[in-house]
């Protein structure tokens, strides 16, 4: 029992009304209408080019959705990785990309770590943890209930992570594990049966936050308070519309502005969105509304930026 397990399932304290959608929501989107998404998007950025940062430097190439590659302290780190077609429990069925990933598996570096926020389809892919696992043995840290899950594709190097739990990955790297307003589920049945959470990567020189996925609230504060302000935070700013479904789960990019100026964060990096169609807005409606968001609170484009699915910024 805490303030956010029951015994039984997990839940968010920071919402009075528990609400945790469900498949007769997921109807009533679709019953609402959605955007029409092109079929198919060719990426704008060319080959992916590994250009290794310096010791004093922090390399992030945004690759897809929620996976980012993050490159500092001689680590090289990936986050949420998704190279499958679909984001379903059905690989002939369900939500299907419409661009590729900005680099191909086969392309990245040796890869020491990998972070899952949490269990959905978008984001805990095991076809795709699968070929990480032989081809480069990462660490994986997942939120407590999910270990079960990984270990059954045959990867063993995984450890689960409650709230504020602090894994130190070598001298120089300190991985905490933070909260997030959001769900789980892999089913009907296993509803929030798992946590969910953000992580916060620091050592001397840089620290980068992963939002995952999350519905605006006051923990964005809570971890700058505890944490401090990070220099990077990649935020998501796509899959919220409509309102009535995905506000608690999900930000808006105005949202997602205020969560960036909450965290004190020096730059952010927008994801979550133009890969896979999972609400109701347009295609690049969230970089659209995000431009409008940061134009209404006096931030330039240069503090709350997207970049293209495989570019490479090195800081």
């Amino acid at each position: 029992m805490s303030d956010h397990f029951d015994g039984s399932k997990f839940f968010n304290p920071t919402l009075e009304d528990q609400f945790s959608p469900g498949f007769s929501d997921v109807i009533d989107m679709m019953r609402q209408g959605r955007a029409k998404w092109p079929a198919h998007v060719e990426n704008a950025q060319p080959a992916f080019q590994d250009m290794a940062p310096s010791p004093d430097e922090v390399a992030i190439t945004f690759i897809n959705h929620a996976t980012f590659l993050i490159q500092f302290a001689g680590l090289n780190i990936l986050t949420d990785p998704i190279w499958s077609n679909r984001v379903s429990p059905i690989r002939w069925f369900g939500p299907k990309r419409v661009r590729e990933p900005g680099m191909r598996l086969e392309d990245l570096p040796l890869i020491d770590l990998i972070l899952i926020s949490h269990n959905h389809y978008d984001h805990l892919d095991t076809a795709t943890l699968k070929q990480l696992n032989t081809r480069y043995r990462p660490k994986i840290l997942v939120p407590v209930g999910d270990k079960p899950l990984i270990e059954s594709i045959g990867i063993e190097d995984v450890q689960e992570l409650e709230w504020w739990d602090e894994v130190k990955f070598n001298a120089e790297t300190m991985i905490t594990f933070a909260p997030t307003q959001h769900s789980s589920a892999r089913s009907l049945f296993d509803r929030d049966r798992s946590l969910w959470g953000s992580y916060f990567i620091q050592n001397e020189n840089w620290s980068v936050y992963f939002g995952g996925d999350s519905g605006y609230s006051r923990h964005f504060g809570d971890i700058r308070k505890r944490l401090g302000a990070p220099d990077i935070a990649l935020l998501g700013i796509g899959a919220y519309q409509p309102r009535s479904f995905m506000k608690p789960i999900h930000m808006d990019p105005a949202e997602a502005v205020q969560a960036h100026k909450d965290l004190g964060a020096e730059l952010s990096i927008g994801m979550h969105y133009g890969t896979f169609q999972l609400s109701s807005e347009g295609f690049d409606q969230p970089e659209r509304d995000l431009c409008v968001a940061l134009n209404k609170k006096g931030i330039s484009d240069g503090e709350f930026l997207t970049i293209p699915e495989g570019k490479k910024v090195i800081f």
